[in-house]
């Protein structure tokens, strides 16, 4: 007697970002969310990863592509890590803040768990504005009681960045994937 198909049913882990999900800068294999495939293989995981991490995007321009994204890939969690181009935009912290309440909501609407992965921004970009986008993060976990991976690339030094100072080698994913599998593997049951 064979289990029920859906116990075989894989789970997919909608991967929803900006160039530090699409592996940008490196070979795809390379990249963190590939490592993280691996890493779910590896462990024998019923869970899929779906990447739609999109280089350049806004919280703005994920808002607009999230109700498709998970009408198509239907996710069980939901990886959210947005705001980054926001901020280097110098956009309003409401608009950033609200663009990802607005994600972050039709995520849990669909039935999904939501991962938030936090950022920070270079310190050029001055106070009170790197302080006020680096709590939008956590003030949003609070709010709608989800995971936080404090900051993605928590550990990445200087050096381990591509010559644009924005995005980190491909020596440095594992290093980040890492980062997310601390609060991920929470939601993986």
């Amino acid at each position: 007697m064979g289990l029920p198909l859906a116990v075989h049913a894989e789970k997919n882990i909608l991967i929803f970002g900006d160039s530090l999900s699409a592996g940008y800068g490196i070979a795809i294999e390379k990249s963190w969310v590939h490592l993280l495939q691996q890493e779910l293989q590896r462990t024998q995981s019923v869970f899929s990863v779906v990447n739609t991490s999109i280089s350049g995007e806004t919280s703005n321009g994920g808002g607009k592509r999230i109700a498709q994204a998970l009408k198509q890939f239907r996710p069980a969690i939901v990886v959210v890590e947005l705001g980054a181009n926001d901020g280097l935009r110098g956009t309003p912290i409401k608009d950033i803040e609200a663009n990802l309440n607005y994600i972050i909501e039709k995520s849990q609407n669909s039935g999904a768990k939501v991962l938030l992965l936090g950022m920070r921004l270079p310190p050029n970009y001055g106070e009170p504005y790197i302080t006020q986008f680096a709590n939008v993060y956590p003030r949003l976990a609070k709010k709608y009681h989800i995971l936080l991976v404090p900051f993605l690339l928590e550990g990445v030094t200087a050096a381990q960045f591509q010559a644009d100072n924005l995005h980190p080698v491909a020596a440095t994913q594992q290093h980040i994937m890492l980062n997310v599998m601390q609060e991920l593997k929470h939601l993986l049951h």
